[in-house]
């Protein structure tokens, strides 16, 4: 049976989140640590390692200071401007290529571009990222798995090869948004050596088939433990210097980049903001796969993140759930149809091969109902 966090709305569905004895997530938990933390403390922390990293450019003759692993989005932009304009760094921002490029996402990486960012843009051979999106799709419900491999690898190999002695990730998603949190140095520090286990979950040379030879996915295939260690290359969460909120990224990029682009749409599909995964526009599936497998949506997904930063109420975010979370991403739905090779019919029979049957059941006009929802 489904439960709800009584804080949040967030359901014990969500693989590796925790609730206590008074039925309160581990995000909520971490909501409330946030507010007692002497962020002051955090920003000299923060003062004293762009100090370091300055001296390890300087030393390692590297042009740039930090590698961003860039979207064109809200909260990798906001970390840019940060840590170009209030900090003095010089970041290499890494993109790596959406799997169906949306217009929004690249006309606001050209503007940083044009506000003097250097950026690479790292873009997969077309074909094997397409075979590689239905075959997970099919496989697992998920068309973005490869995808996900490519943007934990890619900012990871181009530091190596330019020799530059940091990364900085968003935010600690496990601790924000409720999962496996190692130790409170997990949440300053990302351990490069164990990525493949905690964030990419499979060995992208596992993937090899008649179709697809290892050479095919040197994009995603993440560096060798010896290749990190040898390098001294560090990689930090900005989230645990700074308090993390998605609505205040996006403010911020907005009030130094007026035109800014959001969801031309004015909302996005299965949720009620306009400002959130503008790059891709695959995602919407895979947000829907999200309220398939899990029962909760993209709705559910933004309204917790604004309760726990204080900006939503409980009962908005459940009428908010109600009206959006499960809401069908039609917007781009032919569009993702002819980029998998798949027809409508195939792609309810994917739909429903994952379709968790403990929290679904079978209603009217063949259509699916929550056994229990908020």
């Amino acid at each position: 049976m489904i439960k709800f966090c009584r804080v949040c709305i967030m359901p014990n569905t969500r693989p590796r989140i925790v609730f206590n004895n008074e039925n309160i997530c581990n995000a909520c938990l971490h909501s409330e640590k946030k507010k007692i933390i002497n962020w002051d403390d955090r920003k000299n922390q923060f003062d004293e390692l762009v100090n370091k990293i300055k001296e390890q450019s300087f030393q390692n003759k590297s042009k740039y200071d930090c590698v961003v692993p860039w979207s064109g989005g809200k909260d990798s932009t906001s970390i840019a401007l940060k840590l170009k304009f209030n900090f003095g760094l010089n970041p290499l921002l890494v993109t790596f290529s959406p799997l169906i490029t949306n217009e929004c996402g690249e006309f606001n990486r050209n503007i940083l571009s044009e506000l003097g960012f250097d950026s690479i843009f790292v873009n997969p051979n077309k074909d094997i990222a397409r075979k590689l999106a239905k075959r997970f799709f099919i496989e697992r419900g998920n068309p973005k798995v490869a995808w996900d491999a490519g943007v934990n690898t890619g900012p990871v190999q181009i530091a190596l090869n330019y020799k530059i002695p940091t990364v900085f990730y968003a935010e600690h998603g496990e601790s924000e948004y409720g999962g496996l949190v190692l130790n409170e140095e997990s949440e300053k520090k990302r351990d490069l050596r164990e990525v493949i286990e905690h964030q990419i979950g499979d060995y992208p040379e596992n993937w090899v088939s008649d179709e697809i030879t290892e050479k095919d996915l040197a994009p995603y295939i993440y560096p060798s433990e010896n290749e990190i260690k040898n390098s001294q290359l560090e990689a930090y969460y900005f989230g645990y210097f700074f308090k993390w909120s998605m609505l205040e990224n996006y403010e911020y990029v907005k009030s130094n980049i007026p035109n800014f682009k959001t969801n031309p749409h004015k909302r996005t599909k299965g949720t009620f903001t306009d400002f959130d995964s503008l790059d891709d526009k695959i995602d919407g599936l895979y947000y829907y796969m999200q309220y398939v497998k899990f029962g909760f949506g993209r709705a559910t997904r933004d309204s917790c993140r604004m309760i726990q930063n204080n900006q939503l109420k409980r009962e908005e975010a459940i009428d908010l759930a109600r009206k959006y979370d499960n809401e069908f991403p039609e917007d781009d739905f032919n569009e993702v149809l002819d980029y998998l090779k798949l027809d409508q019919n195939r792609f309810v029979e994917i739909v429903n091969k994952h379709r968790n049957t403990e929290i679904w059941k079978s209603a009217k006009n063949n259509k699916w109902e929550l056994i229990n929802s908020i």
